[in-house]
């Protein structure tokens, strides 16, 4: 026990020194930065806080940290620090092309291919710093590292259904036919720091249990960030939530098994790092080609205006309105565009009645008094107007834009925003009451 203590003091010790843990954090809070950027640019509110936003992911990412670093030691899955380096340099370096290429799989996946490659030639990078990188490749347990891949994506897959839907941006987006359409995005990243176990060797005492993949009685820390990324426009974020969740429990189950088989027949190591990768990319693929075969629902109605989003401590979540459902009338007044809400509004700006359809077509009546300082009367975030002229880009962040606050969004026609350099130009009046809501 006093040697375990120990072991567990000096993993601590080493994660709060190491720069890996600072660099995931520095990356989150820089995204949510970027996020508030972007409502603010699209829909003229906040409805999330960064700040908040990064801590919740701190505390949460923590505590599943702790979750997956108990079933890694069960499972006696073992990493020594050169690995951990080389894992993050990969890591990083994936980062750069795509935002989510920054995903353990994809980096112990492509270090897998480079052992098996590596193992053809034994003679070659044996000296210098390049041997010393090369060797430590060599000496890596993929099998087991790949399981520990299994186990985060799991974790990933819990937390993505948890947490998903609340994490969710509203987009204004270019949908097929020239027309703006609402969506969201649903992306977000988590930091785990995660403890786990040093392979056998000198001065490491044996486990008090038989783990299925080695590993001896002794620590070492591994901070990793874990994240998934989705666009919809044909579902409403919880179902998109549900889907991803599904799908990343389906990959985390194969990649488990096949991890365990590499284990038990090297020969198959290779073939669980490609997987790996190209079940993950099919992943993708798979989502986007749904989404392309799935009509946009965030698309107003010949009558009544539909819901994009509600702000959060609104009267309109009061009332139980959710994104989605069609504001029919209000205050008697039959709604055919924005323009019409505003004025039906301030009809009666102290109370205001509602006739709203819920996602099945059933009418639901709503009434509330309209008290000074209620923040945007309502708190309505109405589906962008298709004629409008501001729309963001469909398609993941890259790790420069949010370093440096590109929010991706452009005036249609005009080629996308640089800020600091584009001339704003502000929205029509409609439009703009449009996608700030109501």
């Amino acid at each position: 026990m006093p040697e375990l203590l120990t072991s567990w003091g000096t993993a601590v010790i080493h994660l709060l020194l190491q720069p890996y843990y600072y660099i995931a954090l520095i990356f989150i809070a820089l995204y949510y930065r970027r996020q508030v950027a972007l409502e603010r640019k699209l829909i003229h509110v906040k409805l999330h806080s960064w700040g908040q936003e990064t801590w919740r992911t701190v505390w949460t990412g923590g505590v599943a940290g702790l979750v997956v670093s108990l079933a890694a030691m069960a499972l006696g899955i073992s990493v020594t620090y050169t690995a951990v380096a080389c894992i993050w340099v990969v890591s990083l370096v994936l980062m750069l092309f795509r935002v989510r290429y920054l995903c353990f799989a994809y980096a112990i996946g492509v270090l897998g291919v480079v052992q098996f490659v590596l193992s053809f030639f034994p003679g070659a990078l044996t000296h210098g710093t390049a041997g010393t990188v090369a060797g430590a490749v060599r000496e890596m347990d993929i099998p087991a590292l790949l399981a520990l891949a299994a186990l985060l994506h799991l974790a990933e897959a819990l937390l993505a259904r948890w947490q998903g839907p609340r994490l969710a941006t509203p987009l204004f987006l270019a949908g097929k036919r020239g027309k703006v359409v609402g969506g969201y995005q649903l992306q977000a990243f988590w930091p785990l720091p995660l403890f786990l176990l040093i392979p056998p060797g000198a001065g490491i005492g044996e486990l008090p249990w038989h783990p299925l993949l080695g590993g001896g009685l002794g620590l070492v820390s591994l901070p990793v960030l874990i994240g998934f990324s989705e666009m919809t426009q044909g579902m409403l974020p919880g179902r998109k939530a549900a889907r991803t969740f599904g799908r990343l429990l389906l990959y985390s189950a194969v990649l488990l098994g096949l991890s365990l088989l590499a284990d038990l027949w090297s020969p198959l190591t290779v073939v669980a790092a490609l997987a790996a990768l190209l079940l993950h990319e099919g992943l993708s693929w798979y989502s986007a080609l749904e989404e392309r075969s799935l009509s946009p629902i965030f698309v107003h109605p010949p009558a009544g205006r539909k819901v994009l989003a509600v702000l959060q401590g609104s009267p309109a979540q009061e009332l139980g309105i959710l994104p989605g459902e069609i504001v029919l009338k209000v205050n008697g007044v039959l709604l055919t565009s924005a323009a019409q809400l505003h004025q039906a509004l301030r009809m009666n700006p102290a109370f205001c009645k509602l006739e709203v359809l819920n996602r099945e077509g059933e009418s639901k009546y709503l009434q509330r008094a309209i008290y000074a300082g209620d923040h945007h009367q309502l708190g309505i975030i109405l589906v962008p107007d298709p004629d409008g002229s501001l729309t963001a880009e469909a398609k993941p962040s890259s790790i420069f834009s949010i370093i440096r606050m590109r929010t991706g969004t452009r005036q249609r026609g005009v080629r996308p925003e640089r800020l600091g350099r584009a001339k704003k130009k502000s929205p029509p009046a409609e439009a703009k009451q449009d996608s700030a809501g109501v």
